[in-house]
């Protein structure tokens, strides 16, 4: 272990002493090589200081910086945060760097390996309301899941970042605030919007929870997009339809009556979740489809539903919705 702390500190002095970007490019590549190759090395290489150097290169404020480091100093980031989450939060001015590295007119990779790390922080529960309150952060996941390459992998790790920042409850109200609904509605409505479905519906049916949502919806059309892709016919799988009549339960309990309104108002809305009940594609779209049934009639002060018998099962709640959806 001694070698490796070794090789950690030599590899952060000379980072830390690059003058031309040669050098500098050369080192950032060997550290990412090594944080990817060898777990054991990313201990020694956050001890060795290498988190504020690679930060502040991703800011690209030294003119020897170059997209091929960056890119290398993302990733390096990326792997260190796998092992040593704590000292990439407690940097000054990472998820800064994070924020002005995610984007658009980032190069993909760079913007990528950067969503990546956000993701990988956000795993530690306590972190997230810290993240969630870096509205630069949040506003550039946001503008990165309006870029013109919806199937991307770097739209996918937005995704996967904005999913792990709705996880806290608290933020979901500035999410929403930030533009968030109408980028998601309009990413999922796209005709090139195989392979995120899954990912930008569990992200949805996050920030479904939550009483500022429901004049979002309304105004994005998102309503009528939840039970378009609740419905069978429309060939969406079967977790995006769980996550679309988990949207719609969270958004009916969140929203109450007004909601509840506008769900029903819409004629296939009905049969369509009834489907989902009775032939569920898994169990839980299966007890999320029976809830919202029973969230419509309470409110209508039906106790039956055609031939689907209203029974008993818990309700879920704003700050009880991390498990609506998954990626």
């Amino acid at each position: 272990m001694e070698v490796k702390r070794r090789t950690a500190r030599t590899l952060v002095k000379r980072l830390g002493s690059a003058s031309d970007a040669a050098a500098l490019a050369a080192t950032i590549a060997e550290i990412r090589l090594c944080s990817k190759q060898d777990e054991e090395i990313r201990l020694p290489l956050a001890d060795a200081g290498a988190v504020p150097l690679l930060s502040r290169h991703l800011l690209a404020g030294a003119p020897i910086a170059s997209a091929s480091s960056q890119a290398d100093a993302a990733a390096a980031l990326l792997n260190v945060s796998i092992s040593d989450r704590e000292t990439l939060m407690s940097t000054p001015g990472l998820l800064d760097a994070l924020a002005h590295s995610i984007r658009p007119a980032s190069p993909a990779v760079v913007a990528q390996n950067a969503a990546a790390t956000v993701f990988s922080l956000l795993a530690v529960e306590s972190y997230r309301p810290i993240i969630g309150s870096k509205k630069s952060l949040i506003s550039a996941l946001i503008d990165l899941i309006r870029s013109p390459n919806p199937a991307s992998r770097t739209v996918k790790d937005a995704l996967k970042a904005l999913f792990g920042i709705a996880l806290y409850p608290l933020n979901r109200a500035a999410m929403v605030e930030l533009g968030v609904v109408p980028a998601l509605i309009s990413l999922v409505v796209k005709k090139d919007r195989a392979g995120i479905l899954e990912d930008a519906t569990a992200v949805i049916a996050q920030v479904a929870g939550c009483f500022e949502s429901l004049d979002a919806f309304r105004r994005a059309a998102g309503f009528r997009v939840l039970v378009d892709l609740v419905e069978k016919g429309t060939g969406a799988t079967g977790r995006t339809r769980e996550n679309a009549v988990a949207a719609l339960l969270n958004l009916s309990m969140s929203g109450g009556d007004a909601a509840v309104a506008e769900i029903r108002e819409l004629e296939e809305a009905e049969a369509a979740v009834r489907e989902l009940a009775d032939g569920g594609v898994s169990a839980r779209a299966k007890v999320k489809a029976e809830a919202l049934l029973r969230v419509m009639a309470s409110r209508r002060g039906d106790h039956w539903i055609g031939d689907f018998e209203l029974r008993p099962s818990p309700q879920p709640s704003c700050s009880s919705s991390t498990d609506s959806a998954s990626f």
